[in-house]
């Protein structure tokens, strides 16, 4: 069986579990990468992230994760929703806090299909990754040709927009490498000109994630700075505005995940649910979200930055 024909079946093995769209690198150092974000934490732009300066080694270099690593092949999954029943408040939370917390969904696709992997082609070494490691999932996707990075710093596809989560396998398995494509963003600014807190640079593909409304509302953990105060524009846990107002996105088709559908509990909610909102509902309706990493005092504080004078 030739690298081509192994790379087809892989493609289609996780395309069975549900992925979008697969591509494939090949697992080298990341000599590019590593300057620019060298760059980027030497300007203090990962503001209290500290974590983003650790294991600066691995973050670059997949063999570093996986002894004898060939490949890294990048998987997208769909989370755009049929709907928002929020529309009307004024307090809004991220698309993909939804439903059920992804990590736990999209982790365990992979080790399926990992395990799809080995009984196709034999014994394979590898790790699974979803937003929870040192790898640089945007750069590995662009590498691979799942899309560019656009202007606002997210990785964008014709067909799919933004609207998805990226994961990785880190694989020994040697395959057929696919190319990276071009930019399409254009003279288009509109993400530029939306973020209501100046975070995407002047000429965007830069973040200052300090002053980014999902680092606000997500990770840091002290005081919002009251220099945000009035520009927040309802956020409450991460925030979609660079997204919505994408181009590409008006490609974006609903996603087929049923962990991915908001409960019903949440699909009610109005803004006076948010004020009010108790420790013990907060427990209730989001014991299986995204929004527990925020913890009832980290959205009790978001929810009181914007609505209180």
């Amino acid at each position: 069986m030739d690298l081509k024909e192994k790379s087809n079946i892989l493609k289609k093995i996780a395309e069975r579990h549900g992925f979008d769209h697969v591509a494939i690198a090949r697992a080298e150092f990341m000599e590019d990468e590593a300057r620019k974000l060298e760059a980027w934490l030497n300007q203090d732009y990962h503001g209290t992230m500290s974590y983003m300066a650790n294991h600066f080694d691995k973050r670059v270099d997949p063999t570093k994760l996986v002894n004898g690593a060939k490949s890294v092949v990048s998987l997208m999954y769909n989370y755009y929703p049929e709907e928002n029943p929020h529309e009307q408040n004024t307090l809004k939370m991220a698309k993909y806090a939804y439903g059920k917390d992804y990590h736990q969904i999209i982790k365990s696709k992979l080790f399926g299909l990992l395990d799809d992997l080995r009984s196709n082609f034999g014994s394979i070494e590898g790790r699974c990754f979803v937003d929870s490691a040192p790898v640089l999932e945007r750069d590995w996707a662009k590498r691979a040709g799942l899309g560019w990075i656009g202007k606002n710093t997210l990785l964008l596809n014709k067909k799919k927009g933004s609207y998805f989560f990226l994961a990785e396998l880190i694989i020994d398995l040697e395959l057929d490498y696919d190319s990276p494509i071009s930019d399409h963003c254009g003279t288009c600014t509109r993400c530029i000109d939306a973020c209501p807190t100046e975070a995407i640079s002047e000429d965007g593909y830069i973040l200052d994630s300090s002053k980014c409304i999902s680092y606000l509302t997500i990770e840091l953990k002290e005081a919002i700075p009251q220099e945000f105060k009035n520009r927040m524009e309802g956020w409450i846990f991460g925030c979609d505005i660079c997204q919505d107002v994408c181009p590409w996105n008006r490609f974006s088709q609903q996603h087929q995940e049923p962990a991915f559908v908001m409960n019903d509990e949440l699909r009610t909610f109005k803004d006076a649910d948010w004020t009010e909102i108790t420790d013990e509902v907060f427990r209730k309706v989001f014991k299986e979200s995204a929004v527990k990493r925020t913890k009832y005092s980290g959205l009790k504080r978001n929810i009181d930055f914007i609505t209180k004078e």
